[in-house]
């Protein structure tokens, strides 16, 4: 598949946090999975600090590259939650306070035990034009300018935000995987590797050594949007094993 024929993303991961090593990142293998099965391929991810001038300069560079941006952090009520007012800025756009995210706050705050304060009411606020996404976890909503979909940090939150917000996406072939499973080493398999990879220009073909209790295994995933393609690769592949002493092992049967 050409690039021009590939639906595209990145994620911009917004947060001190996680460039301190405090938080552990625990959104890139949901979005990306979830991205993949609705047909688009996540090509970049990218972490910024809360540094205002630097989540502007990202958001600018990753939506004019990739067919869709996600964003995850920084829109919640304290004062280094700045991605709203960012994204604003990145597309010239004022900062409003969303009628009916406002709407949707002060009925939850209202059904609480807590104040809905300046703080709190700051969620309610997006660039001018936004479309919302849905929290139904904890009300508070992301939102939408464009083909930038901002979404919250936590991980349960942010799952519950990408999946309202998949059914707007429209994406391209879904990338079919295949894996299979050997003891040879990478240096064993890579000339002949690389002359599978030649042959299949349309298939990506990764090697994952691991070290497991039970000895050494070299995962080989083959990943296309050919069915018969991936499947001729697939068996170019195992041949390979076996012309080098190996058994290849389907990886994909539990």
């Amino acid at each position: 598949m050409s690039d021009a024929a590939v639906v595209s993303a990145a994620l911009l991961i917004v947060g001190n946090e996680i460039l301190s090593g405090r938080t552990h990142d625990k959104n890139i293998p949901y979005i990306a999975e979830k991205l993949g099965e609705a047909g688009i391929r996540l090509r970049e991810v990218r972490v910024v600090p809360d540094v205002e001038g630097e989540i502007v300069d990202a958001v600018n560079a990753l939506r004019g590259r990739y067919t869709y941006l996600f964003t995850t952090g920084g829109i919640g009520p304290t004062h280094d939650d700045i991605t709203a007012e960012c994204i604003a800025k990145a597309f010239g756009r004022p900062l409003t306070r969303h009628p009916e995210a406002f709407r949707r706050l002060v009925r939850h705050y209202e059904n609480s035990d807590l104040e809905f304060n300046e703080m709190r009411q700051r969620m309610a606020n997006t660039p001018e034009g936004a479309d919302l996404i849905d929290n139904p976890i904890s009300i508070a909503p992301g939102f939408v300018v464009e083909n930038v979909f901002v979404m919250a940090g936590v991980p349960k939150i942010m799952q519950a935000m990408l999946q309202n917000a998949i059914p707007t996406l429209t994406g391209g072939a879904v990338m079919l995987s295949r894996t299979l499973i050997s003891d040879l080493g990478e240096g064993t398999v890579a000339a002949g590797l690389q002359a599978v990879q030649d042959r299949f220009p349309d298939i990506d073909i990764g090697s994952y050594p691991n070290f497991t209790g039970s000895g050494f295994r070299n995962a080989l995933v083959l990943r296309g949007t050919d069915p018969d393609g991936l499947e001729e690769a697939v068996q170019a592949v195992s041949a390979l094993i076996v012309s080098l002493g190996g058994k290849p092992i389907d990886g994909d049967t539990p």
